[in-house]
């Protein structure tokens, strides 16, 4: 890996409005591979989702509560922070973002364009959301991408693995791996990693969801070894 890389954590925040598949190891994969980043000195950005609490900003149906405010990720609550393991040191940058993408309406492309990176290692959460479009903008943008795979999660694990083979299809410039390799490729030690060979590598029918998961969980799998 190069020296122009940062890590990009994606809301890792208090909001509990969904129940997450295998947040506790996520967690710790995460809290491991911050450790390593930052004794390498790489730099580390935190996302927040954080909607206005007077709703006003609120996508077209996005739930609302009672006062008309947002329902979820209400600025101003604890809701909005970041979870306490994973909290930010002095000089490590958090970015507001009010949609999916860690790139809408936010300055992270300029941030990390002033930093000189040009390899993202992106983890955190959702899957199938907030990851999902953060890493397509990364791509779109011209950044090298390096999904953690064990660092993501979201309420299901179809959900989650279909995610990753979107992704894996469609991303040209991504790796996906896991963070123990992440962990060993951020300290320029050998690591190993999933690099799509071609577009549409997964390609599957609906019929054939299940093993292509498989398929996908078996190249990770062998990543490990």
């Amino acid at each position: 890996m190069n020296n122009k890389n940062a890590l990009l954590i994606i809301d890792m925040q208090q909001e509990d409005g969904f129940v997450l598949e295998n947040f506790d190891p996520v967690i710790a994969h995460t809290a491991a591979l911050l450790e390593t980043a930052r004794s390498q000195r790489t730099p580390v950005i935190y996302t927040r989702h954080t909607n206005r609490a007077d709703g006003i900003d609120l996508p077209r149906g996005e739930p609302r509560a009672s006062d008309g405010g947002p329902s979820s990720y209400r600025a101003g609550t604890r809701q909005v922070e970041i979870i306490e393991q994973l909290a930010p040191q002095p000089g490590e940058l958090i970015i507001d973002k009010g949609r999916y993408s860690a790139f809408h309406r936010t300055n992270l492309d300029t941030l990390l364009k002033t930093l000189e990176v040009d390899t993202l290692i992106i983890c955190g959460v959702l899957t199938d959301v907030c990851v999902l479009s953060s890493v397509f903008d990364a791509f779109a943008l011209g950044y090298h991408v390096r999904l953690v795979s064990d660092a993501c999660t979201t309420t299901t694990l179809a959900g989650h693995y279909s995610a990753l083979l979107i992704m894996a299809n469609w991303v040209y410039s991504l790796e996906i791996l896991t963070s123990t390799e992440c962990q060993r490729a951020l300290q320029q030690l050998d690591y190993v990693s999933l690099n799509p060979e071609h577009p549409d590598m997964f390609a599957h029918q609906p019929h054939e969801l299940p093993g292509t998961i498989a398929r996908l969980q078996a190249h990770l799998v062998r990543t490990q070894e």
